[in-house]
């Protein structure tokens, strides 16, 4: 993202700036402001990558198995589920017989990879980041009423070990989503920008 004698204001990373409370000349507060606007710039744009490889390596792992959160030989591409364990592990909350019912059912099954994919590639890639925090947000609002941090204790009488009873990982990476979208976060280290200009995207603002 260029910050230096930019001609005209970009939508995007339009960030309050702190002023010092001492006199400064026109060319100093300028300066500042260039280097603040690019030092959000970037920490949005690693914010957003590292937030894109927690999406891309969950769908990864989960495909292939490698050892980590899925066992070896217990992949999608092995026959395994990548739903069935977690939603038929569901223990509180008013949709849990629902998430019992959709476990390691195939249109889940899909949903959810693809779920993982899309919004870890388009925010690895800079582009479709409103498509992104919509769907990642319903993914994560999903997993929240899965986990139920309101429980104070399981279905079956034992203590939930609930952290918060709102303010979970979920909720975070919603709205980090949300912010990332909002800001135009793909410009920096991605290819938000030419992303924006194809034909189609500049007629259909929803898709940047």
């Amino acid at each position: 993202m260029a910050v230096h004698e930019q001609p005209h204001r970009r939508a995007g990373f339009q960030l309050p700036l702190f002023r010092r409370s001492r006199p400064e000349s026109a060319d100093g507060a300028a300066q500042e402001a260039a280097v603040t606007a690019s030092v959000a710039a970037y920490a949005l744009a690693s914010l957003r990558l590292l937030t894109g490889f927690v999406f891309l390596w969950a769908f990864l792992d989960k495909t292939f198995g490698f050892g980590y959160a899925t066992p070896s030989g217990k992949g999608w591409i092995d026959g395994g589920s990548p739903t069935k364990g977690f939603l038929s592990g569901v223990a509180a909350g008013p949709m849990e017989s629902t998430f019992h019912d959709w476990a390691g059912a195939t249109w889940a099954d899909w949903l959810f990879m693809l779920g993982l994919l899309g919004v870890g590639l388009a925010l690895i890639l800079g582009i479709g980041l409103r498509l992104a925090a919509v769907a990642g947000t319903l993914m994560m609002a999903l997993m929240w009423v899965a986990e139920w941090p309101p429980a104070k204790h399981l279905s079956d009488g034992s203590p939930s070990m609930s952290t918060n009873p709102f303010a979970d990982y979920h909720v975070v990476y919603a709205v980090v989503l949300i912010a990332l979208a909002a800001v135009g976060a793909g410009a920096v280290w991605g290819l938000g920008r030419a992303w924006a200009r194809l034909p189609f995207v500049s007629r259909n603002p929803w898709l940047r």
